[in-house]
């Protein structure tokens, strides 16, 4: 009597677990790396060759655009920018600056919200904005798509999809946790980058100092290690 007196709350807590569960699990799935419900995910590139996508996350911001571009520059490294359309709209010249430099520029989304509990049509309207912003730079060449902090669950990855676009992620992330050195990005970047590795690096505003500085060690480390830097277009191709 006194179990089925406590029944309801029984099932009420098993249900609240099994909400909990799918949530948690839901949570995970949407920050995954090397899968999404739907369409085409590419975190790296199975091949032989010692081919590496180097790309940069957000801006254009005039705290770092400029020095990067100069240590492409230098080392005649061709990069991916995934950028923001409300960064772009700010700073219209850095953006041209980027295409006009031979670089490939990616969609980032407008705002940089997290990609997950949004409509399609605030998805629609997040890519397509950012899209015209960066036809707006020049650029002329394939535009993939990463979604902000790599958060991406059903509508998102349904509308990409649906546009024949691709979602771009990463293998190798070595400046997002605990801040760390220039000395710590580049040692992290060069243990972990492998034939067909998409490194992400986020060297754009003013806090960003120690990846702006870790860039040029990370290009001559990998150079030596035999590696040749692609953009994310010529690396997909190379499948």
């Amino acid at each position: 009597m006194k179990w089925l007196r406590r029944k309801p709350t029984i099932i009420t807590a098993m249900g609240l677990t099994a909400v909990m569960i799918v949530a948690i699990s839901l949570w995970n799935v949407s920050s995954a790396r090397t899968f999404q419900f739907f369409g085409d995910l590419v975190h790296r590139v199975e091949t032989d060759e010692k081919l590496v996508a180097l790309t940069f996350d957000d801006g254009p911001d005039p705290a770092g655009t400029q020095q990067v571009l100069d240590v492409l520059a230098a080392d005649q490294v061709p990069a991916t920018f995934f950028l923001m359309g409300r960064d772009l709209e700010e700073h219209p010249d850095l953006g041209r600056q980027i295409a006009q430099a031979g670089h490939e520029i990616g969609n980032h989304t407008y705002s940089h919200r997290r990609m997950i509990g949004v409509l399609p049509s605030t998805v629609a309207k997040e890519v397509e904005d950012t899209d015209a912003q960066i036809r707006r730079t020049g650029y002329s060449g394939d535009i993939h798509f990463r979604p902000p902090n790599g958060k991406k669950l059903f509508a998102l990855p349904h509308y990409l999809e649906e546009h024949n676009r691709t979602t771009i992620m990463w293998d190798v992330e070595p400046d997002s946790a605990n801040n760390p050195s220039a000395q710590e990005i580049a040692q992290r970047t060069l243990e972990e980058t492998r034939p067909g590795s998409i490194i992400l690096l986020h060297p754009m505003y003013a806090g960003r100092d120690q990846t702006r500085q870790a860039l040029e060690p990370v290009i001559i480390g990998l150079k030596e290690r035999g590696y040749r830097f692609v953009t994310v277009s010529a690396l997909l191709n190379s499948r």
